[in-house]
């Protein structure tokens, strides 16, 4: 199978979206990085000084990172955004206070696409552990590769979709039997598959926080690339 087939393999037997788990762990090695070896990188600092920082999602996930880890703490981030605050204020006073994108959603965005297609070339390999395990893609990475795959082996790409549709169906099943047990009439208390019914529903249809962050920046990335005519009239 190889090294990637084998990496894509476990974060398909891990019981989520192998995709998102992918992203997750690429997020928090990324941050774990800078935060351990590149707090004084003129790289980095100057990267983050074109983007004002990180994004929302991305600054606080930073935090997050930082101040739960004593080898990291508090004084990474201090560091880095007192340059990035100092570049603001100065930016402001020159009346140019323009950002680029944060560096982070565009790593993460080349990771999850590059992610998918390799899924995709090594779908002969990864179908059937996919199609048996509790994993279930998210519907923005389903519908990521179900895309991907149409455009080069049809047949491959109907196959997912008929195996995605009995996994939500399977979703659905346990929200019924979940609902049900509430039923006065009901001598059974719901499984632990069944009270996790309504979470994988949300989480089928809307994916993780890293998808939606994903999500939200091509949406705004797209408005950016026609507000600038670049797609023309």
């Amino acid at each position: 199978m190889g090294l990637i087939g084998i990496y894509l393999k476990e974060a398909i037997e891990e019981g989520v979206c192998p995709v998102c788990r992918i992203l997750e762990k690429h997020e928090n090695n990324v941050i774990g990085e800078i935060l351990y070896e590149h707090v004084l990188d003129p790289e980095v600092d100057r990267s983050f000084k074109k983007s004002m920082g990180l994004c929302t999602y991305h600054a606080w996930k930073l935090k997050e990172i930082a101040y739960a880890n004593p080898l990291y703490g508090a004084l990474g981030v201090s560091m880095l955004y007192e340059r990035v605050l100092s570049h603001y204020i100065t930016s402001l006073k020159k009346g140019d206070a323009r950002e680029e994108e944060c560096p982070l959603c565009l790593l993460s965005r080349e990771k999850e696409r590059n992610t998918i297609e390799s899924i995709a070339t090594r779908f002969d390999e990864l179908f059937e552990i996919y199609k048996n395990s509790s994993s279930i893609f998210c519907k923005r990475h389903f519908e990521m590769l179900y895309n991907y795959l149409r455009e080069r082996d049809l047949p491959k790409a109907e196959k997912l979709k008929e195996v995605q549709i009995k996994k939500l169906e399977s979703i659905d099943e346990g929200l019924e039997k979940f609902i049900s047990k509430f039923d006065y009439r009901s001598k059974e208390a719901p499984t632990s598959r069944e009270a996790g019914s309504p979470i994988l529903a949300i989480y089928a249809l809307r994916d993780s926080l890293i998808g939606t962050n994903l999500q939200k920046m091509c949406r705004e990335e797209r408005r950016r690339l026609f507000r600038g005519g670049i797609f023309g009239d």
